[in-house]
């Protein structure tokens, strides 16, 4: 029986800046502290999976240098397969990341080698993907990649969590053509087209993407919780009220970790609560990789905190 996730996104270094303010317009800040990590969307979900448990490859591309040389041996220490990830001509994909006192951030990220991923590197992986139960894809790859996966995903038989993200024009049947698609505020305003400012129009949306796309529909909604619409049922699940350090990888934690539930079995909404306390864990810790929780973890974690979910 098929049991592996194969992710097929980007690979970056992370330079996060810590600071008290954004600097204005023109303006040299010193900032508070500077820390580099393992990053990129691609890689920060594999190894949420991995961390979790699960047997976790991924397909992407870094540069010929020290940066893509870190970034593999950090993936390979959290126990992802490497040995699809290609190695590029191009530098090696990177973030910037600035994060305020009250854990949230601005983040501009460098496309890199990430981008030197093509339609003939996934033909290469056929095998993988073939022997794959969940594919996760992410919009910090060429789209031809996306849309090729989701092409083929009837063919090879998997399921695809498309994690939307950065927001970018899609073909409506190729969106359709995913099992779920994961999305934060912002993101999802690009999608429907209309800005998403509380739970009962996050709720309406996602239900209506859901009937038109036939599939399961998140939005992340941040320290406010999230809202899953799934097979004409929508639920928000509040966040649990922790002490947010910084919610660098937050998201992708959960994508990560929603990957894992519904390997093991759960449905959407149980797979959506399950992500909800991993992402919390990730959010108390700084960086993404280093921060995001074990399996052990996260049970403890439940045990200890409840979760009231408000659905009127």
């Amino acid at each position: 029986m098929q049991k592996n996730i194969v992710v097929i996104g980007s690979i970056n270094q992370d330079i996060i800046m810590k600071v008290s303010r954004m600097p204005k317009l023109g303006e040299s800040m010193v900032v508070d502290e500077c820390i580099l990590a393992a990053g990129g969307k691609g890689c920060n979900q594999a190894v949420q999976a991995a961390k979790l448990g699960e047997s976790v490859s991924i397909i992407g591309a870094v540069g010929k240098d020290a940066m893509g040389t870190f970034l593999l041996t950090e993936a390979k220490k959290y126990r992802v397969d490497i040995s699809h990830v290609k190695q590029s001509e191009e530098t090696t994909g990177m973030a910037i990341a600035h994060v305020l006192t009250d854990g949230s951030l601005i983040c501009s990220v460098s496309r890199g080698a990430n981008f030197d991923l093509h339609k003939r590197e996934i033909d290469e992986s056929e095998s993988l993907l073939r022997s794959a139960a969940i594919v996760i894809l992410q919009n910090e790859v060429p789209e031809e990649v996306d849309y090729y996966i989701i092409e083929k995903a009837q063919e090879w038989h998997y399921k695809v969590i498309y994690n939307a993200a950065p927001a970018r024009a899609m073909k409506q049947s190729f969106i359709a053509g995913c099992d779920v698609v994961v999305v934060n505020e912002v993101e999802a305003e690009f999608y429907c087209g209309k800005a998403i400012n509380c739970i009962d129009i996050a709720k309406e949306e996602a239900l209506k993407l859901s009937h038109e796309m036939g599939n399961s529909w998140i939005f992340t909604l941040g320290a406010v919780g999230s809202v899953v619409a799934s097979n004409n049922t929508v639920l928000f699940i509040p966040s649990y009220k922790v002490k947010s350090i910084e919610s660098l990888g937050a998201g992708d934690s959960y994508v990560g970790a929603l990957s894992h539930a519904l390997l093991k079995g759960l449905d959407i909404f149980e797979g959506a609560r399950f992500a909800t306390a991993c992402s919390a864990l990730t959010v108390l810790k700084c960086g993404a990789q280093i921060a995001m929780p074990t399996l052990e973890e996260v049970e403890e974690f439940r045990k200890s905190h409840s979760l009231e979910e408000e659905n009127l």
